[in-house]
């Protein structure tokens, strides 16, 4: 490659980098945040990935998801979730349990956390109520109990 050449290709790969810069800061980053093991809860993680390529977020093409696993030290979840929250996610899902969900909550009081729990929100001071969650946390809710007062209510 003459000088000329290599001049000519070293500009063109410098102006095309601010496009590229751009075009990462524009996709947004999510938080994926679990205070199991990636050893164990693996599927965990692979189900929000195609819960989100359903809605249309592949990552890599139109999201970048970081993930943090608190591998079972319930104390080290403040820090993992401050540490997405740094990072400047548009977002935190929260799985596993209820320690995640508040490590998140607790991180930031505007980034939206997402929740997976099989226990009452309400009672661990998650959300307002179930019908309005307010704040910035809302999530996927596996009780039964609750469910079922919900659905006698719908039916009234």
């Amino acid at each position: 490659m003459r000088r000329r050449e290599f001049i000519a290709f070293i500009a063109g790969a410098a102006a095309g980098l601010p496009l590229a810069a751009l075009a990462q800061r524009q996709m947004p980053l999510v938080g994926f945040l679990n205070s199991a093991s990636p050893d164990t809860y693996r599927f965990n993680a692979d189900s929000f990935r195609e819960g989100l390529a359903k809605a249309g977020f592949v990552e890599g093409r139109n999201v970048r998801i970081e993930e943090r696993w608190a591998r079972g030290d319930y104390g080290a979840l403040p820090a993992l979730a401050a540490e997405l929250v740094a990072m400047g996610v548009a977002a935190i899902a929260a799985t596993g349990d209820v320690a995640s969900a508040r490590a998140a909550q607790l991180a930031s009081n505007t980034v939206p956390v997402v929740f997976t729990i099989g226990g009452d929100p309400v009672r661990h001071g998650l959300v307002e109520s179930i019908n309005r969650p307010g704040r910035h946390v809302t999530g996927i809710l596996f009780n039964p109990n609750e469910l079922g007062a919900k659905r006698v209510e719908l039916l009234r």
